[in-house]
């Protein structure tokens, strides 16, 4: 199995570009099934996520292909409204089918999703949102069945702004007969850009950017092309890689997703210069503790969370992180503490004290945004660090170790 080698302490200098958004690009490839046509999709990121709903989406019967950062999808001949437990498990954002196919089909078989190893995301706001729709459920092996002749307008009420149930069912409403109107909902950037999406190709959605969306459901959809946005999470990623490492340059961003975050860098001393699709920062000398907590956009990230405690541990003093969004997202605190970290996790809060050097040890990725943390405290722990497990990093960095390669790192890949 790979796994990646670093040796720490390397200034990094340089610019990344950074690429196109694994979270707006998954569920943009979903809303292809509500209607036949053929799509283009630029600026798609080369990520195990984006290949495997790449497969799913070829298991309903389209035709996809991939290059250059080009996703082309026919969805002409989709026939199978099916989502199969070999590739659900592997990726919770499958989910996403859910809401295009019995838009389109009236029926649809989607597995219970699985994905990442940390915390309960439950998929209930979804399921209960296709309920009102007027969809009847039933659960069998493990499978939710879904089936309507037709679907309904309704209100729809979220307890929690759920960015996976409110791309969902704003993808069943939009054929739905009548009005639906979805409170409370989430506000990210990524369903923003879904919603759009779904407008470009004949939706009509009002308050695209707001808690409150009004879908008017349309008879026909057609086929549309997207560029897909830039990635605010691996923006902030090589961020804070900058804030402990050396000077860096992001290009291809939008600095308005990142508010909160460059905000939160300058409290610790870091200089950052924002232009209209760049980002430079400058690290202090002396980093200082800061705490956080994250929210809904347009808070603090939780898909930086894991990021930002892996910076504060290299600070200055004490710090204090919360994680309100998933109370179960801290599998990177035991690997971050074999490199030497001094963190305590009480419930949903991580009380962090700052250490003078990381040192290099032998470490597991557990998801994603944890696989992300081990690289900034890698890269600036003193030695050599082996990350293994390093196919959770694939799924949502492209080309994260050229990247680092090109900004100075010693970095590479082994088998």
């Amino acid at each position: 199995m790979a796994k990646i080698i670093i040796k720490g302490g390397k200034t990094l200098n340089g610019e990344v570009k950074i690429s196109g958004a694994k979270n707006a690009v998954l569920p943009i490839m979903s809303a292809t099934l509500l209607c036949p046509g053929k799509f283009t999709i630029y600026n798609v990121p080369d990520l195990r996520d984006t290949r495997t709903m790449m497969q799913l989406l070829e298991i309903t019967g389209a035709k996809t292909s991939f290059e250059n950062g080009t996703v082309w999808v026919d969805t002409n001949n989709v026939n199978n409204p099916e989502a199969p437990y070999d590739l659900v498990k592997t990726m919770r954002a499958s989910f996403y089918v859910l809401g295009p196919l019995i838009s389109r089909f009236g029926k649809v078989q989607v597995s219970l999703p699985g994905g990442c190893a940390w915390g309960p995301r439950p998929v209930d706001y979804h399921l209960k949102g296709l309920e009102k729709l007027g969809a009847n459920l039933d659960l069998e092996g493990g499978n939710i069945l879904a089936e309507a002749d037709e679907l309904i307008g309704c209100d729809i009420h979220f307890e929690f702004p759920s960015v996976g149930a409110t791309g969902n069912l704003a993808m069943a409403a939009v054929r739905a007969k009548g009005i639906t109107r979805l409170f409370n909902c989430a506000k990210e950037p990524e369903i923003t850009q879904l919603c759009e999406f779904l407008n470009i190709m004949g939706a009509n959605i009002k308050g695209i950017g707001t808690d409150s969306l009004v879908i008017e459901g349309v008879k026909e959809l057609n086929h549309a092309d997207i560029t897909v946005i830039p990635d605010r999470i691996e923006a902030g990623t090589f961020l804070m890689a900058g804030a402990l490492n050396g000077e860096i340059k992001i290009n291809n961003v939008i600095p308005l997703h990142l508010e909160k975050v460059t905000n939160k860098l300058i409290e610790t001393g870091c200089q950052i210069t924002i232009n209209d699709d760049s980002i430079s920062i400058t690290p202090p000398e002396n980093l200082k503790s800061v705490d956080m907590t994250t929210a809904v956009f347009p808070g603090f990230p939780t898909d930086l969370q894991a990021q930002w405690v892996a910076l504060m541990s290299l600070s200055d003093s004490s710090s204090i992180v919360t994680d309100i969004v998933y109370h179960d997202r801290f599998s990177h605190i035991p690997e971050l503490a074999r490199l030497g970290a001094n963190i305590k996790v009480e419930k949903n809060t991580a009380f962090i004290r700052g250490v003078d050097q990381l040192v290099g040890a032998p470490v597991m990725s557990t998801d994603i945004r944890a696989s992300a943390a081990l690289f900034i405290a890698a890269l600036a722990a003193k030695g050599e660090t082996e990350i293994s497990r390093i196919y959770h990093i694939d799924r949502g960095y492209e080309k994260i170790e050229q990247k680092f390669l090109g900004l100075g790192a010693d970095i590479r890949r082994v088998s």
